[in-house]
């Protein structure tokens, strides 16, 4: 095997192996246990970065490695399958992203979790959940992908719901919401679990419109077999780039999915730096880069294959605002992060949507290049969070206050990361990676989204300054003010904890100062990877109306920060005056119910379980009882006469076996003819 291979195929290997490990290593001892457990993260992360130089090489595009899976002669559709892994520059970055992050969020949790219930679980969850990341994002096919994609789904449901027992007791610690909508954790957990599977299930339903009408589901024979669809099934072509897109929406929490992700805050702090930071919300980021030249190849041949562009814009556009002004007014630290990240994710299919008009390369670079950024600096202020929910054991920003002197590293290393948040010139990886998405926009002619998206960053850089004001300025709250009195003084985290998310902090700052060179390196090597795969559609990339973009987003984040700033900085009266006017007080609690669309999903959710009751009693109960008896009889029937089988003596047991394997050997005589 090539060293490329070794790498991608063991760095999700390794983790899979090291969650099965964790049982035994809690049975030999629990400190080993903890310690060992980040490792089998860091030994990923090494073999990821072993593919870095590839980038820089003059490397012909993609690397596939296969090995034969399944054979099944005769089936219709799939009578071969083979495992296979792919290597190209966007599953390079991002398992490194995937790996690295991991490994510092793994290692926080050290300290973090220490002396919690379950930590078993807790470790054979986070190691599960890498390995099956990774596994995604090395996949060459869709049916090996999705092994990966439903390994996290099924991983975050665990995680989220880690505190299963849903006390009362940890109403701040791990409840998320107020009421009317405040939830316990394996409420929240079942609720992610519950909505990816609805935006996976249409994802299928989209994949297996695609192998009827290519016979494959291997990504890069998927971009050789476009000259094969015929032009009657374009509207087939256009309903299945959809549906994979909405399995893609699902997971990334963009609109109409994203209910489930500022309930994901239930759990621990460091799950929700590994799901919306580096893992699970990028997964749907990544499905849409990888389809991308896949629809740009097939738009070609078939017009309606474009469909799948304009649906990835607009719900990237309208996720990016709506997100961002439902963060502006959120009273936890928490959930403030979640919208963010809801934005933040919007920003990235906004760009990967405008590629598709007229930019390809261009809005591939921008998405990739803004996932890696919010990557870092959004794994930088969950830690902090944690760091801040850790010692003041509270979720509400009125629980908060005046943590600067208390928590100077903490402090700091949140200013950084949301410096880069905001996107602020010229120091901070969001300014380069936003300014390019605004870029793509403008380039692609789509004005009004290129408007909203501006927009967004002014509304972006005033929850970011609200957070910081309300959690570390200003005076300490009454509640810290009584917790100091019962003897739980504030003071900053051990270097457990810090190390992490100073260390990603830094990063973020050296992607700020190298931010041209980082620019210009992820569109070059955009422009050339899609010109392998779609040399006819991939264009150069060039700059945007000079310095209208950079100007008109400065500004827009430079309102949005004084806004902020005036009130929950330096509390001027008279804007705080406006801002409690009837009219902006009603929008406050519009935003704070979410703009209702998580009470009307309820409400759907209800009407479904009262029309299924219905249908059972008038159907089932109503029409058909004396058959359901009648089969409910027979089988207690064969149960109890099955269960006299059963003495519980081994001797008997043995015997019932050997009987059975006689029985197999006569068949196989009879009629294989041996």
């Amino acid at each position: 095997m090539e060293p490329w291979e070794v790498a991608a195929w063991f760095s999700w290997v390794i983790p899979l192996v090291g969650a099965l490990l964790m049982p035994l290593l809690s049975k030999l001892d629990e400190r080993l246990r903890d310690y060992v457990a980040p490792l089998f993260t860091l030994s990923s992360a090494l073999l990821t970065a072993t593919l870095i130089p590839l980038l820089f090489s003059e490397t012909r595009w993609p690397l596939q490695s296969k090995v034969e899976w399944l054979v099944a002669p005769g089936m219709p559709l799939l009578s071969r399958l083979e495992a296979s892994v792919l290597v190209d520059p966007l599953s390079i970055i991002l398992s490194n992203v995937v790996a690295w992050i991991s490994f510092l969020i793994m290692v926080y949790s050290i300290e973090y979790m220490h002396g919690e219930e379950g930590l078993t679980r807790y470790w054979f969850f986070m190691n599960l959940f890498v390995g099956n990341m990774l596994l995604l994002v090395f996949s060459g096919n869709i049916v090996q992908m999705l092994f990966g994609w439903e390994g996290v789904g099924l991983c975050s449901y665990a995680l989220i719901g880690f505190w299963y027992r849903d006390s009362k007791e940890d109403w701040l610690k791990c409840w998320v919401g107020e009421p009317p909508e405040a939830y316990p954790p394996s409420h929240c957990g079942l609720k992610a679990f519950l909505v990816t599977r609805l935006g996976d299930t249409l994802m299928l339903a989209g994949a297996f419109i695609v192998l009827a009408l290519t016979g494959t589901l291997d990504f890069i024979e998927l971009v050789e077999r476009a000259g094969a669809v015929e032009s009657s099934a374009g509207w087939l072509v256009g309903l299945a780039l959809v549906l994979m897109l909405m399995g893609a929406a699902g997971k990334s929490a963009q609109l109409p999915f994203t209910e489930w992700l500022p309930d994901a805050m239930a759990g621990p702090t460091t799950v929700s730096a590994l799901i919306h930071a580096a893992t699970m919300v990028k997964a749907g980021v990544f499905l849409v880069a990888r389809l991308l030249p896949i629809a740009a190849v097939w738009s070609v041949h078939v017009p309606e294959a474009s469909l799948f562009f304009a649906v990835a814009l607009w719900i990237g556009t309208a996720t990016a605002f709506l997100a961002g002004i439902q963060g502006a007014v959120a009273t936890e630290l928490k959930k403030a992060l979640a919208y963010s990240t809801l934005s933040q994710l919007g920003y990235m299919m906004m760009a990967l949507g405008a590629a598709g008009f007229g930019s390809l390369a261009l809005g591939y670079a921008a998405g990739i290049f803004h996932l890696v950024s919010h990557a870092v600096f959004k794994a930088a202020l969950f830690l902090t969070a944690g760091a801040v929910l850790h010692e003041a054991g509270s979720r509400f920003f009125r629980d908060l206050g005046g943590l600067r002197s208390k928590m100077p590293i903490t402090f700091w290393a949140t200013v950084l990361a949301a410096c880069s948040l905001m996107g602020l010139p010229f120091l901070f990886s969001g300014f380069w990676s936003k300014d390019l998405i605004l870029e793509v926009t403008l380039v692609a002619g789509q004005h009004v989204a290129f408007a909203l998206g501006v927009l967004t960053a002014l509304v972006t850089a005033f929850y970011t300054v609200r957070l910081i004001g309300l959690t570390f300025l200003g005076r300490p709250s009454e509640y810290l003010k009584r917790r100091e009195r019962e003897g739980h003084h504030v003071h900053e985290v051990g270097p457990i904890m810090w190390v992490p998310f100073t260390t990603l902090a830094a990063v973020t700052v050296v992607l700020g100062v190298l931010g041209p060179l980082a620019k210009s390196w992820f569109e070059e090597t955009a422009y050339v990877y899609l010109h392998e795969l779609v040399s006819h559609y991939a264009e150069g990339s060039h700059a945007a109306h000079g310095l209208l973009v950079p100007v008109l987003a400065t500004t827009a984040t430079l309102v949005g920060l004084s806004l902020s700033s005036a009130l929950y900085v330096r509390r001027v009266g008279a804007v705080d005056q406006v801002a409690r006017t009837g009219l902006v007080e009603a929008l406050r609690k519009f935003l704070l119910r979410r703009l209702y669309l998580n009470a009307a999903y309820y409400k759907i959710a209800e009407g479904t379980r009262c029309l299924a009751n219905a249908l059972f009693r008038i159907i089932e109960a109503g029409l058909y009882p004396s058959t359901y008896r009648a089969i409910y009889r027979s089988a207690l029937g064969a149960y109890d006469m099955l269960k006299r089988l059963h003495t519980g003596k081994l001797r008997y047991n043995v015997i019932g076996y050997l009987i059975g394997l006689l029985l197999i050997v006569a068949i196989f005589v009879l009629v294989g003819g041996w």
